[in-house]
């Protein structure tokens, strides 16, 4: 079953661990499907939480942001790295789920390499029925928090949040 708007109208607290074991689909242009289960997201929240790229304010990189949810956002990293986000919440209010790692590619510059995901995709949509969404197969999941990562530049009040749910593995 793919996961619709109201998955992601949700606080961001809410959608990342409920994210965890789900699975992100990417259809590319010759019909082929890429797919791997999420087993590692965080959770960036607003305007106070100084490691969200909403605390410096609204700027043409990071609008997406304040955009429906259920929205794409994918930035370059270190200049060579693609990472992929879902907006979550209520329109106007920042927020997003970062895509840290699935089951087979563990970081989410390999993730997004493997899905084929670059900024060609922002401001597309998980859930309008197109080429990228998530499905839920039931797979029954435990996970765990921890704080996020690489994230130093917020001071240690942000950076110790423990908003990184990871896939407990049997």
């Amino acid at each position: 079953m793919r996961l619709g708007e109201v998955f992601f109208h949700r606080d961001c607290l809410e959608v990342a661990p409920d994210l965890v074991g789900k699975i992100l689909v990417h259809r590319l242009p010759d019909g082929t499907e890429l797919r791997e289960r999420i087993a590692e997201t965080e959770a960036y929240r607003g305007t106070e939480d100084l490691a969200c790229h909403a605390s410096k304010g609204k700027t043409p990189r990071n609008s997406i942001l304040w955009e429906k949810s259920g929205t794409v956002y994918v930035y370059i990293c270190y200049g060579m790295h693609y990472l992929m986000n879902v907006i979550t919440g209520e329109t106007g209010e920042p927020q997003g789920v970062l895509l840290r790692a699935g089951v087979i590619h563990d970081g989410p510059g390999k993730l997004t390499k493997y899905l084929q995901a670059d900024k060609s995709l922002n401001h597309t949509s998980f859930t309008d029925g197109g080429d990228l969404w998530f499905e839920d197969d039931g797979m029954p999941c435990t996970w765990h928090t921890d704080v996020r990562v690489g994230i130093d530049y917020a001071g240690e009040i942000w950076k110790n949040k423990p908003w990184r749910f990871i896939l407990d593995r049997h």
